[in-house]
């Protein structure tokens, strides 16, 4: 008989999620024989959707996510046995990098390259949020203090690294322009074009700059055919959704509706 662990491990195998699998899975079981809870590392979305499907594979078990504010990309998530009548925390604290603005404007690319540089591991970080002058760093507790005593340089700016609290993140306001448009076929490179405003041939080079994901997981061939609910997410462009797709024009072009998130 096919174990939940085989199944699980089996559907993912050789797929971007494999490896992220095996661990949760790992996680899962763990919190059945303590019969209490497990804590994972953070997840970006398509780890979390891992995690929903492990956990709905144990009957035993519920999966709560919290990113440390209402509307966090990135966040853990908790493994917690039906039995368990505690409170289980999530281990997030934030940190604020601020800096004169004034003679340098920092990236989300700068803020994580300098974290990187550090030695610190992606899975202990959750969002980076930048303003004028300051980013907030969503992290592990313990990861939040190494922060504070480390970092002291963003790019090519000198920072100062201060606690903060989590209470203070307003939820994430997510800006939506709605997108009609026809295109040739469903392939992944004419729906991104469409919904990023960009050339076709454009998007193709993107995608194989491995800039472009498919429900956050890479996208491998300009081909690819997308459907009704897929995300397409690229690198400094935000996220376009499929929302609709609407039936043919005289024209033989097929309609689409998209709503993209800036």
């Amino acid at each position: 008989m096919t174990t939940a662990k085989e199944k699980i491990i089996r559907f993912y195998k050789g797929t971007e999620g494999e490896e992220t699998a095996v661990r949760l899975v790992d996680l899962a079981e763990q919190a059945l024989r303590s019969q209490k809870f497990r804590l994972t590392a953070f997840l970006d979305p398509y780890g979390q959707e891992i995690a929903e499907t492990v956990a709905a594979n144990y009957d035993a078990l519920t999966v709560r996510f919290d990113g440390g504010y209402p509307g966090a990309e990135r966040q853990r998530v908790v493994f917690l046995h039906r039995d368990f009548g505690g409170a289980p925390s999530f281990e997030i604290a934030v940190v604020k990098a601020v800096w004169n603005d004034e003679f340098c404007r920092l990236s989300h690319r700068d803020v994580l390259g300098a974290l990187m540089g550090l030695g610190i591991e992606r899975e202990t970080l959750g969002d980076f949020l930048l303003t004028a002058g300051c980013v907030r760093i969503l992290a592990d507790k313990r990861m939040a203090e190494f922060l504070l005593s480390n970092c002291t340089q963003i790019g090519g700016a000198a920072v100062q690294m201060e606690p903060g609290t989590l209470d203070s993140i307003a939820p994430r306001e997510e800006r939506c322009k709605e997108i009609s448009a026809t295109v040739a076929s469903l392939r992944i490179d004419a729906v991104a074009a469409a919904g990023f405003g960009i050339s076709r041939s454009r998007a193709a080079s993107d995608i194989e700059a491995d800039k472009l994901k498919l429900n956050w997981q890479p996208v491998k061939n300009a081909a690819q055919a997308v459907k009704a609910g897929d995300i397409l997410s690229m690198r400094g462009r935000g996220r376009v959704e499929v929302a609709e797709v609407r039936g043919k024009t005289k024209k033989g072009r097929t309609g689409i509706f998209l709503k993209r998130y800036i």
